[in-house]
């Protein structure tokens, strides 16, 4: 599976999207424009990144920026997957 594969399969599974979840691209906004998305999530949403990818994540390193969109969190994400 490609990065963008496990962040979009994260994304439904923490979010509980369901079928809305296939829907998503790279341009798909994420703050502000899901409503499941709020602070707890996003914590979530980087926990199981991490687990899922074995992967670390320090908190300096996110900002909102890093959840504008689908595309900016797989572009986030895989400079990691190379460390």
């Amino acid at each position: 599976m490609t990065v963008e594969g496990v962040v979009l399969r994260v994304l439904a599974d923490v979010l509980s999207l369901g079928s809305r979840g296939a829907s998503f691209t790279r341009e798909t906004p994420l703050l502000g424009a899901i409503p499941e998305l709020d602070s707890m999530a996003v914590v979530s949403l980087i926990t199981t990144l991490e687990e899922r990818l074995d992967i670390v994540i320090h908190d300096d390193e996110i900002d909102g920026e890093t959840f504008r969109t689908v595309g900016t969190l797989v572009d986030f994400v895989s400079p990691k997957l190379a460390a």
